[in-house]
């Protein structure tokens, strides 16, 4: 048995960052991670990059609109790939420098097992068992791709969130299940490449957390772009066809009907990753969906047992991780008492325009009972967006008509994650709409327009 001070297990998101904080600050640490270092994340990195060549293709098609003539435009899929891994190659170097230059870090390469709350088993790639008894425990597993309870699924070829980045071709005619931010970011990003995409979603709306006329703008760029979107349609079977396609059952308003493709991605959500972790022998509680519970201050129902990231349930955002990070490195580096905050929480869906968005929706806030003043305001009225040839999209507001506090906003359009930023900054510090409302920003800018969104406040 071998005892530290820190043993941070999971290297994606943020173990690679705690576990070298913690060995800098003169605390004996391990970190054990059963995929390549970095790996939890690099479906995110790798998307990321993807839709960067997604985006580059069409603003290439849409030189002409700019009095640019660049002839055709041809996506080479076998480049794009190219380009993800050599990003992602970068990323991992970088993150392995990192650790081979923290002295006194050990890095264990293998699945970690509890045998209680203070000690656990690691089964390294190779070689015997090592045991490893620690004063503090950190969990930052993550999650993977989850799969519907369809019948045929384990029976057709599927693609998830993960394994559509490792594509060597591009598919002819893809079917997207599942409606949600990936999803919706996934379609448009392999439609942009060329692919023939249909995304099916039973709910009513894509984006189901959004208010309705946000996703209604969602689902007229995605129609724009060529995308079929089929909503109120649920799946109910799966099977190859006789051209070696995917064929999907679903039942829609209209009855039921066959949807087929050369390729299906399932994008159905997400699943904590703690199979094999035996959280049990250490008195280690989760929810109903398998999430391990922490409090606010992450610590989870085992004493000295910490759980980070998304295997905790909360909002699966790498900048939630850090944030995460940044309370345990202060409370246990520090002797702090920093606690989660996620009143807050900002989040992008990274479409084309992208997403914005923080706080309450105007669904959410009227199901409280709040007494709220909304503005809308199309983006074919900002004269920036107009000026830079992205019209599309709108911006929403919801204020609190009593305190004239913000509650929360949304914003679809060009660099929308800049424009939540400003409403995050008076939300934090608690100011009246107003204050935005009558500042001066410059001109020509998109904050700029956030007079004309204010003047549009009604009950």
């Amino acid at each position: 048995m071998r005892s530290y001070d820190a043993v941070v297990i999971g290297a994606g998101q943020v173990g690679e960052s705690l576990a070298i904080e913690f060995a800098r600050a003169g605390l004996q640490t391990v970190l054990v991670d059963d995929a390549e270092h970095g790996g939890t994340c690099t479906c995110c990195g790798s998307s990321k990059a993807m839709l960067a060549s997604a985006n580059v293709a069409r603003l290439a098609r849409r030189a002409a609109h700019f009095g640019i003539e660049t002839g055709s435009v041809e996506v080479d899929f076998s480049k794009v790939q190219l380009r993800r891994l050599s990003v992602m190659d970068g990323l991992r170097t970088q993150a392995v420098q990192a650790l081979e230059d923290t002295a006194g870090l050990i890095v264990l390469k293998g699945e970690a097992q509890f045998q209680k709350a203070e000690s656990l088993v690691v089964r390294e790639t190779g070689d015997d068992p090592v045991e490893l008894q620690a004063a503090r425990i950190f969990i930052n597993t993550g999650a993977r791709p989850a799969l519907p309870d369809l019948p045929g699924l384990s029976d057709v070829p599927y693609l998830t969130s993960s394994s559509a980045m490792d594509l060597e071709q591009l598919p002819d005619d893809l079917l997207v299940l599942g409606g949600s931010y990936l999803g919706v970011e996934l379609g448009q990003m392999f439609r942009r490449f060329g692919s023939r995409v249909s995304i099916i979603e039973r709910q009513s709306q894509l984006l189901p957390r959004e208010d309705r006329d946000i996703a209604a703008a969602v689902a007229e760029n995605l129609r724009e772009d060529g995308v079929g979107v089929f909503l109120e349609t649920e799946a109910i079977g799966a099977a190859t066809d006789s051209g070696g396609g995917v064929k999907v059952k679903a039942r829609t308003p209209f009855g039921e009907r066959a949807l087929t493709g050369s390729h299906l991605l399932i994008v159905a959500g997400h699943e904590p990753n703690t199979r094999g972790l035996n959280l049990g022998a250490a008195g280690i509680d989760v929810d109903d969906r398998g999430y391990i519970k922490v409090n606010e201050r992450l610590e989870t129902s085992a004493r000295g047992v910490y759980a980070l990231g998304a295997v905790n349930g909360g909002p699966a955002f790498a900048h939630v991780a850090y944030d995460d990070f940044r309370v345990v490195r202060a409370n246990v580096l520090d002797n702090g008492h920093a606690t989660i905050t996620r009143l807050t929480c900002p989040y992008t869906a990274f479409l084309d325009p992208q997403l914005g968005r923080i706080g309450l929706t105007e669904t959410q806030a009227r199901e409280q009972g709040r007494q709220v003043k909304v503005a809308k305001l199309p983006m074919n009225r900002v004269a920036r967006a107009v000026e830079l040839n992205e019209s599309g999209g709108l911006m929403k507001v919801i204020v609190d008509s009593g305190t004239q506090r913000i509650l929360g906003a949304a914003v679809l359009g060009v660099d929308s994650r800049e424009i939540i930023a400003i409403f995050q900054i008076a939300m934090m510090a608690d100011m009246p709409y107003t204050a935005l409302r009558d500042s001066m920003f410059a001109h020509p800018t998109l904050v700029g327009s956030l007079d004309n969104l204010f003047a549009a406040l009604h009950h």
